[in-house]
């Protein structure tokens, strides 16, 4: 099924028009330029008190490119809300950066959330032109989930960047720590209060000539509230009743702006004023909605005229083509329309439902229809939004459009059945079932039958895999044997779903169950496979992503040629060479096939054909997990300065916490870094991705994080933080059946297993790594094949202790490897591993390479 592309309001994401005769606060401009040497400036203060026009002054003066998001009350979803922040940065960019963003904006989604920021943060880190995010009406944003992640964006935001927060509030998430570090500057709302110098010369840029005794009584009395100054100033243009006017401000803000408001639109013509109030419905508005909402012909014309009168009419790009009210202005005009007429307010957000609905803005056209109250054509442009809804992954919106709804009138067996589908995507099971047991009771009912009827395919699809998901495997037997085998939905939606688009192998996904294997699974897969294809959807998205999934399981048992299979089943498939989020993991498992069959040549071209698949699609964001398995294809090869290179070209950064997704490359880089022998710095980058994906529990990659630390504490001689790790391991491995996570680490891992074994049957009964059968082992260490297993140098303590990369060099040279060997292993000059033998030999206290190994076995003895 085909999904249309986001509908981004441009107007959200360019900085606002600055008026010509705004005054200059040059103090506070000051306060924005100091406050960029550090990380962030927040401006938070009432409505009216001019926080985005002072932003938007400084973003017009400032040598410095300005990304700009005007957020609303719909931005209360992650998706929504980065995808708006990605563009602003496209837009306030250099062609560049806007075109590498742009493959970023088109991933974000629901699920995609983390990836988006750290992709983000690595591009803008390669960036050196600074520019500054600026997020107005901050406070509009309620969920923690955004707040969470954008303390995270600051906390890694490059150093030439930087972020300006405007709320009418204080900032919903904890930054205190950077105000501790001196790199948040606070604009509040004393200092943004007009001086009695800036009021008098407010009222001269405004043409009013005002007594002093007038302009000390307005400052007085408006206490510098910039929104309180505008709003004198336009019931002052006339000259008359002026002390009436200025004496009667009194009391709050809230009531001084009513006071004034009502002052301003008692003066309007008559037809200005009713474009006010049946314009006062829209967030955002151009002249062809409104003539298209109220049947008018001279929408342009008032608004040049409304904002000719200075009335609070804020152009929205520099066309004068898009215009919002202030948000005062628009609380005050949508405040009397709804206390004049309750009809008149409905009928307005009914017409204006119907404009948004012509020019195809659904999302908009909905959130109209439920203020109307008519909540049946709010659910009917639902049926026809949600395919875009889960397209732009924008699933927390469609969730609380469709709650919205369903308070108001019973939901239609589609939408329950797609809010249940939505509510599995997200990882809510439990809602999911219980939309799903609605739906059956409601089936029950013989008035609804008919109207059920043809989603019976599509309920009993969910319950299958509500049961599948949540591990009740027997059910699903039962389930599927009695029901499921006759009936499947006619819907593509619930088939052609893409379940991946981020991650390089599809076991890696909650579709793939996180790593999770059983003869259960298998089972399962295979007869939901053959469920699928007995019904024409043999080429649907969820079928080759079941089989994908099994080739991965298949390779990860050893089952080679089960899993080449299924692989070549895959490739046949045009929709799959179609799908990135399936072709990678694809050609990945097959390089992995051949690399353990020792065909490097045939490994790196399968890398090859899927990195030129991303390219040809565009999706270049694929590129980064494919160049790490073409570094850890060099590394197998142990061609260590082309795998370097390969791993260079990803700009991992040793400042930023990896994102989840981004577990792939930080491992290959780590087991770059030791065999280098810089194992230090590898277990540290290991640290920060397994911090990163532990909430997530995916078996399988936690596994690899852990072979990999051990690995990297044997190499430098840790055995017990070795053996406690591959432990770990072990455990996750033994209950999956893993194999491949552990042979495919070489010879090295052969001889750790062979060290775990032996410290356990050494220490019986009393060594603390019980929970892993000596079967297991046994099983993996039968996989291997034959070959030499080199030895592990420990690290001396004669003399002077050997560094890291000492140390691994001479592990080198105790299997027999020559200079140049060595040099080649660690990409540097014949000359370099010359003085570090120098120094090797001077540490142990020896002469000649003969020497240096007795000493060496020695020490390891001693270790022993």
């Amino acid at each position: 099924m085909l999904f249309s592309e986001p509908i981004l309001l441009k107007t959200k994401i360019r900085l606002p028009v600055v008026k010509e005769n705004l005054v200059v606060r040059e103090r506070l401009l000051e306060s924005l330029e100091h406050g960029l040497k550090g990380r962030m400036i927040t401006v938070c203060a009432p409505a009216g008190s001019g926080k985005s026009t002072l932003i938007a002054q400084w973003a017009q003066l400032a040598c410095i490119h300005t990304a700009w998001v005007s957020l609303d009350e719909r931005d209360n979803d992650a998706a929504r809300f980065w995808r708006y922040v990605v563009n602003a940065y496209m837009v306030a960019g250099t062609p560049a950066l806007t075109e590498s963003l742009s493959v970023i904006s088109a991933m974000v989604a629901g699920n995609t959330i983390n990836a988006v920021m750290d992709t983000l943060l690595n591009e803008l880190a390669a960036v050196q032109e600074p520019i500054a995010l600026v997020l107005d009406d901050y406070h509009q944003v309620e969920i923690a989930d955004i707040h969470n992640s954008l303390s995270y964006f600051i906390e890694y935001l490059p150093p030439q960047h930087r972020i300006i927060i405007a709320s009418r509030g204080e900032i919903s998430f904890g930054a205190a720590k950077w105000l501790a570090r001196g790199e948040r500057t606070d604009i509040g709302m004393q200092q943004l209060h007009f001086t009695q110098e800036e009021t008098q010369e407010f009222c001269r840029s405004a043409g009013i000539d005002l007594e002093q005794r007038h302009a000390h009584k307005l400052f007085e009395r408006t206490e510098g509230w910039v929104a309180g100054l505008q709003l004198a100033s336009i019931s002052l243009q006339d000259q008359q009743n002026i002390d009436r006017i200025i004496f009667g401000f009194d009391g709050s803000n809230d009531k001084v702006s009513s006071y004034l408001f009502q002052e301003v639109l008692d003066k309007l013509p008559a037809d200005l004023t009713d474009f006010l109030l049946q314009s006062s419905v829209f967030e955002r508005m151009d002249a062809e909605v409104c003539n298209q909402a109220f049947n008018r012909t001279d929408s342009r014309a008032l608004l040049e005229r409304l904002r000719a009168l200075n009335l609070f009419v804020i152009p929205l790009d520099d066309h004068n083509g898009w215009f919002r009210y202030h948000s005062l202005f628009a609380d005050f005009l949508r405040n009397r329309l709804r206390s004049q007429s309750r009809l008149l307010w409905l009928d307005y957000h009914h017409a204006a439902s119907l404009a948004f609905a012509a020019r195809g803005m659904l999302d908009k056209a909905i959130d109209h229809a439920i203020a109307s109250e008519r909540y049946g054509e709010a659910a009917e442009r639902l049926e026809s939004y949600i395919p875009d809804a889960l397209k732009q992954g924008e699933l927390a919106s469609l969730l609380e459009r469709i709650q919205a709804i369903s308070e108001h009138i019973p939901m239609t067996a589609s939408v329950m059945l797609y809010q249940a589908f939505v509510f599995f995507l997200t990882g809510q099971m439990f809602f999911a079932a219980e939309t799903v047991e609605k739906l059956e009771r409601k089936y029950e009912q013989p008035e609804y039958a008919a109207e059920l009827e043809p989603l019976q395919g599509g309920m009993l699809f969910l319950q299958s895999n509500l049961l599948f998901y949540t591990g009740r495997y027997e059910q699903w037997d039962t389930f599927v044997g009695y029901r499921l085998q006759g009936v499947l939905p006619e819907d593509p939606i619930f088939y052609n779903f893409n379940y991946n688009v981020i991650e390089p192998l599809v076991r890696r996904t909650a579709f793939g169950l996180k790593g999770v294997l059983s003869a259960d699974t298998e089972r399962i897969g295979q007869r939901f496979v053959s469920v699928l294809e007995q019904h024409g959807w043999g080429q649907s998205l969820i079928n080759l992503y079941v089989v994908q999934a099994l080739s991965e399981g298949y390779y990860e048992w050893n089952r080679q040629s089960d899993s080449l299979q299924l692989v070549r089943k895959i490739e046949q498939s045009d929709r799959a060479r179609q799908t990135a989020g399936l072709f990678v993991p694809n050609r990945i498992t097959l390089a992995r096939i051949h690399a353990a069959a020792g065909q490097f040549q045939k490994a790196h071209e399968a890398i090859d054909e899927a990195v030129q698949m991303a390219e040809h699609l565009g999706e270049y964001h694929w590129i980064y997990p494919l160049r790490a398995s073409r570094a850890h294809l060099y590394l197998k090869e142990h061609n260590l300065a082309e795998a370097k290179a390969e791993i260079s070209q990803l700009r991992l950064s040793d400042r930023i916490q990896p994102a989840s997704n981004r577990w792939s490359e930080y491992t290959v880089y780590a087991r770059i870094l030791t065999a280098q022998g810089k194992t230090t710095e590898a277990l540290r980058q290991l640290e920060l991705i397994k911090s990163a994906i532990e909430q997530e529990h995916c078996f399988l990659v936690l596994t690899e994080i852990s072979v990999v630390q051990s690995l990297a504490e044997y190499q430098r001689g840790n055995r017990s933080a070795a053996l406690h790790l591959l432990h770990g391991a072990l455990v996750i491995g033994e209950a999956n059946g893993y194999i491949r996570s552990f042979v495919d680490e070489g010879p090295l891992m052969k001889k750790l297993l062979h060290t775990y074994t032996e410290q356990r049957q050494r220490e019986t009964g009393q060594f603390p790594l019980q929970g892993v059968s000596p079967a297991y082992v046994v099983k993996l260490l039968e996989c291997f094949p034959e070959e030499e297993i080199p030895s592990q140098a420990a690290v001396p303590s004669l003399v002077e202790p050997l560094t890291e990369q000492e140390s691994f060099i001479l592990q080198l040279l105790e299997q027999g490897a020559p200079n140049k060997q060595i040099a080649a292993r660690l990409a540097l000059t014949e000359g370099t591993i010359k003085v570090y033998l120098s120094r090797i030999y001077a540490k142990l206290g020896v002469s000649s390479r003969t020497q240096a190994l007795a000493a060496a076995r020695q020490l390891n003895r001693r270790e022993q």
